[in-house]
């Protein structure tokens, strides 16, 4: 409060109608930097009372003045242009005329409004000014908000106090002690004016001081009038001034809680981690909940609409972060909302994670359901040694191999697939969710099933030493690697061996007489491939790397990597045979006149010899991809698939993990039951359209999440270490793409003069950045 002394009359309160308040109050200027006071004087008698005591009596008044006031305002008070003062507009308006040394106030831009001191002029219009801040700029006059009055060379130096002064003066509440009179006796006001009443004096502190409680004013005072730098000012109607504080204090209250959420990150930010609150407790209240989902959505580029997109802003604005996705993210990651290494790609591209619960029921009902509608079809291949060979951490098993060796020689192979349709029908509400996924999704940290888990992992896969059903391939092989003989249909097997491809590659190397079905299968896949390889297959093996992360919400996760070389022998074995399954599938298809989905990839314009001048093996293999064209489907008779040497090609060996492979099953299920395919070529091509989409959508999830891991797990190698880097290709003159051959990871680098593809050079790691996807790698030089 400003300090307050009693007088017997002031120029503008002078009231036919009783006073506004029961003494009569005079407003002298408050120039001390102690603690404000008011006194009053009640006749011969003093009394001194505290801040609070005075302002709470003197509110009392306020309000009984309001309720007088507001049987007598008449209509002409609401009309704001009739509050001017016709007589005294023109004299109330003079402007002041820029001149050196005049103390002036400019806005600087949208956000920030300074004090400068008028230097020189600037060309013909616009002025060099220095202000507050000690920076000298031209500025023109339209940026002028404010001329101080009574002020002619006002020296730099003393801007600074000046406005120090000017703030301290600053009581919102004086307003509306000058509104109440003003309204009731129907008048306009000019800055100085307002300084008069409030202040008791015009003087360049005290006028700069109304000046800033009336620019700063929202609820009490409309501009009339505007001429240059001055303005004549107007009290706002009493209803409108009711709504309008209304307003304000729901706007502090919103601003206030704001300030405490802002205040409670800041907190949480510098919390240890283990002390941090859960990701669900910020749920729990509607306002912290709308403003964390508003980052989330930021973080992800998904907001929802243009509130939720100013909400993150300015959330990040107060806490002093750039407004940016991954100013969000870093913000999230801080408070413990997101793991360090959240997976904004599965969060951007709504991935599913979960099953309902709705589909899980509807799952394990079906595993409920004893009946098999194959049963009596099905033929017993429970005496055959069956072997299943996948990753290590494969929860899904849905092919394995069995062999032997026929009286005159020739090779039969049995590829064993698992029989999904024998509790999945087309359309029902399992089906549905599985096509709508279209796959199931493999990251380094986790498996998201196309199926429920109960199923998919359960009831459908095949698992060592129990009886399963399958649909089972079977081909017999002349010499040469070309398929005899083949027939498909329903079995019930009894898986023999879980192997790895680990295990199983030893088991081959090891040469064992008792595993002696393993070693038909091998030599049944060297024929094979000499086959495909005389039809114009093209080799493109190369290494494959997968990471598994067990623990992937901590801030150092454990991981392990694994780089897989296709050419080795487990895994060209398990290759060849679901190559040649697809072949026998798709001539079955063919000669029954089966609609499903046939693979081609033409290849005839391609020139194989064009690349015979590269180096066998990865080099060859990256450059023969490069220039491949895509495979296509042809959903009513097979093509040729020039890539893999074979006339024609059907995925039918992962109908747990794609949906492709399933609706393939559908088809062959139903002529093996003899029924009608249940969907035709043309549904079936509108089905892929859309499960395709999906597929690309998680095999670019996919390889986002891979290429984090891997640039986490080089992150976290040691400094010195070098890794052996295959040259495959030159991007820009010395700038090459490299195959780092312990990560089987592509990466540029700079390398020396002299370098030829296909040879190698030693690395090492400058800088791995996980989340912005930057590798820096630097050639190691010896000595």
């Amino acid at each position: 409060m400003m300090a307050v002394r009693a007088v017997t009359s002031c120029s503008l309160f002078r009231p036919s109608s009783p006073p506004l308040f029961s003494s009569a109050l005079r407003f002298f200027p408050y120039r001390s930097r102690g603690p404000p006071s008011l006194s009053l004087r009640y006749g011969a008698h003093t009394q001194t009372r505290s801040v609070q005591s005075l302002f709470n009596s003197l509110m009392e008044e306020l309000r009984a003045a309001r309720k007088r006031r507001q049987k007598r305002v008449s209509a002409a008070a609401s009309n704001r242009m009739g509050l001017l003062n016709e007589e005294l507009a023109e004299d109330r308006l003079v402007n002041h005329s820029l001149q050196k040394g005049l103390l002036l106030e400019f806005k600087k831009d949208s956000d920030r409004v300074l004090l400068a001191v008028a230097q020189r002029p600037d060309g013909k219009k616009n002025w060099m000014v220095s202000d507050q801040n000690g920076f000298t700029s031209s500025i023109k006059p339209q940026q002028v908000t404010y001329i101080v009055p009574g002020i002619d060379n006002f020296d730099q130096a003393d801007i600074a106090d000046f406005a120090q002064k000017a703030q301290d003066n600053m009581d919102p509440s004086l307003l509306e002690f000058a509104w109440v009179e003003l309204l009731e006796k129907n008048k306009s006001v000019t800055v100085e004016e307002l300084a008069e009443i409030i202040f008791g004096s015009t003087e360049a502190l005290e006028s700069y001081s109304a000046h800033l409680l009336l620019s700063k004013d929202e609820v009490y005072f409309t501009v009339l009038e505007t001429k240059g730098f001055r303005s004549v000012y107007g009290p706002r109607p009493s209803g409108q001034v009711e709504e309008l504080i209304h307003q304000k204090l729901a706007k502090e209250a919103v601003e206030k809680e704001f300030q405490e959420f802002i205040e409670l990150l800041a907190s949480v930010k510098s919390m240890s981690s283990q002390d941090k609150p859960p990701k669900h407790s910020w749920t729990k209240d509607e306002r912290i909940w709308s403003r964390i989902e508003s980052l989330e959505a930021y973080a992800i580029d998904a907001c929802k609409n243009d509130e939720q997109r100013k909400t993150a802003g300015m959330v990040l604005k107060e806490m002093g972060l750039a407004k940016t996705a991954s100013s969000a993210v870093k913000l999230l990651i801080d408070i413990g909302y997101f793991p360090v290494h959240i997976n904004l790609d599965l969060l951007k591209l709504g991935i599913p994670t979960d099953h309902s619960d709705e589909i899980i029921s509807a799952a394990q009902s079906l595993l409920l359901d004893s009946s098999d509608p194959d049963e009596i079809d099905r033929k017993n291949l429970t005496d055959l040694k069956v072997y299943a060979i996948d990753v290590d951490e494969a929860d899904e098993l849905d092919d394995a191999l069995s062999a032997t060796k026929l009286q005159d020689g020739r090779i039969k192979v049995w590829i064993h697939v698992a029989d999904p349709t024998r509790y999945v029908q087309p359309g029902s509400i399992v089906d549905r969710e599985a096509m709508r996924r279209g796959t199931s999704v493999f990251l380094p940290t986790a498996t998201y099933s196309m199926f429920p888990e109960n199923l998919a992992m359960g009831g459908m896969s095949l698992r060592q030493g129990e009886l399963c059903n399958a649909v089972t391939v079977s081909v017999v092989l002349h010499n040469d690697g070309s398929i005899a003989e083949y027939s498909v249909f329903n079995s019930v097997i009894k898986p023999t061996y879980m192997l790895t491809y680990e295990s199983a590659s030893e088991l081959l190397h090891l040469n064992l007489q008792e595993e002696g079905e393993l070693r038909i299968l091998s030599e049944a896949a060297n024929l094979r491939s000499n086959w495909r390889r005389q039809q114009g297959a093209i080799e493109t093996a190369t290494l494959d790397t997968r990471i598994k992360v067990s623990n992937p919400e901590d801030p150092e996760p454990s991981m392990k990597l694994y780089v897989e070389n296709q050419a080795d022998p487990a895994m060209r074995l398990v290759s060849e045979m679901m190559i040649l399954c697809g072949e026998a599938v798709a001539t079955f298809g063919s000669r029954n006149d089966i609609p499903l989905p046939y693979r081609g990839q033409p290849q005839s314009d391609m020139n194989v010899s064009e690349f015979s001048h590269l180096p066998e093996g990865p080099v060859r293999s990256f450059a023969l991809v490069r220039v491949m064209r895509a495979a296509e489907i042809d959903f009513r008779k097979p093509a040729r698939h020039g890539v893999l040497g074979i006339p024609g090609y059907v995925q039918f060996t992962s109908p747990i993990r794609r949906y492709l492979d399933l609706l393939a099953h559908y088809q062959v299920k139903a002529f093996l039951r003899g029924k009608p395919p249940p969907f035709t070529a043309g549904k079936l091509e509108g089905i892929a359209a859309v499960v395709n989409e999906n597929v690309r959508t998680v095999r670019k999830l996919c390889s986002s999440s891979l290429r984090y891991w891997i640039l986490e797990y080089l992150r976290r190698q040691p400094k010195e270490r070098t890794y052996r880097a295959l040259v495959l290709r030159f991007l820009k003159d010395r700038i090459a793409a490299l195959l780092l051959l312990e990560v089987g990871f592509q990466a540029s680098a700079w390398i020396p003069v002299g370098m030829q593809i296909g040879d190698e050079v030693e690395v090492k790691v400058e800088e791995a950045h996980p989340r912005d996807d930057i590798l820096f790698l630097k050639e190691v030089v010896k000595e």
